[in-house]
Parts: structure tokens; sequence; C-alpha cells
């Protein structure tokens, strides 16, 4: 039997070695991501607002398109500190997207059909997405939340 234990904490050690590994470069892989993902939106933000300043004028598709980068930009950095996708987020940005579209096509005088209601209407079902999220996310929290660091954190509003 003695025999058998140096080679069971040989496979524990190994075992707890490939996980603390694993995790390091699943860890490595998330971080390097998120701040790809930042670093995309942040640029794709400051190349719109240059182009503005080039054009000499702003519209309302234009502050809209800074609105989504926000959005992206405040959902990188939430992921980035908690390990959690605020859904809602997603939400806003489709939203956002939703009524930039609406608004170009009004404001490029397109003539009203279906397609109009089918924006109008898809708007409607994510805000009430966002209801339902926001209704579940209070009526039932998650059990807890751990950061990065390891320490339980709010669970309301995600």
């Amino acid at each position: 039997m003695s025999e058998l234990k140096w080679a069971e904490k040989l496979r524990k050690n190994l075992h707890s070695q490939a996980d603390s590994l694993g995790n390091l470069c699943v860890e490595a892989f998330h971080y390097l991501a998120l701040f790809g993902i930042g670093a995309i939106t942040a640029y794709a933000a400051v190349a719109t607002f240059i182009d503005m300043v080039e054009k000499g004028s702003v519209s309302v598709d234009d502050i809209l398109l800074l609105f989504i980068y926000l959005e992206l930009g405040a959902m990188t950095g939430i992921y980035f500190k908690t390990n959690h996708m605020p859904i809602r987020f997603l939400l806003y940005v489709a939203i956002t997207a939703l009524t930039r579209l609406l608004i170009g096509d009004v404001s490029h005088h397109k003539a009203p059909d279906a397609g109009l209601l089918y924006v109008c209407g898809g708007i409607l079902l994510l805000s009430f997405s966002i209801l339902v999220v926001r209704f579940a996310s209070s009526k039932y929290p998650s059990t807890k939340a751990i950061d990065a660091s390891g320490k339980e954190i709010e669970a309301e509003g995600r």
C-alpha cells in the first residue's frame, strides 16, 4: 500500500500543476483578448471622432455611433473587473444600433414601409428584454459573484 501512496501523491501534484498552468493560460488569453477589444473600441471611437471633426459637422448617426462605442467600452471594463458579461449592455448596444438604423432611414427620406415597423418592433422587444432581465436579476439574484481577486461583489444590476 505504501508503494501506491507515492504514486497517488505524484498524481495529485501533477494534476494541481496542470490545473494551475491551464488556469494561467486561460486567464492570460482572457486578459489579452479584453485589452485587444478595449483598444480596438477606443481606436474606432477616436477615428470616428476625428472623421466628424474633419467633416466639420455632426449628425445624430455619428452621436449614436459614439454611444455604441461608449457602451462597448463600458461592457469591456465591467467584464474586465468582474469576469461577468453584463447582458444588459449588449441589449443597450442593440437598441442603439437599431435606433441609429431607424434615424438613418427616416433622415434619408426613405419611404415608410414594413421595415420601419420591424425595426420599431425590434426596439420594443429589446426594451422589454431589458425589463425582464432587470426584474429577474432583482427578484432572483445570483448566489454570489466573485471578482478577479476572489472577493465577493454585489450581484445587483447584472
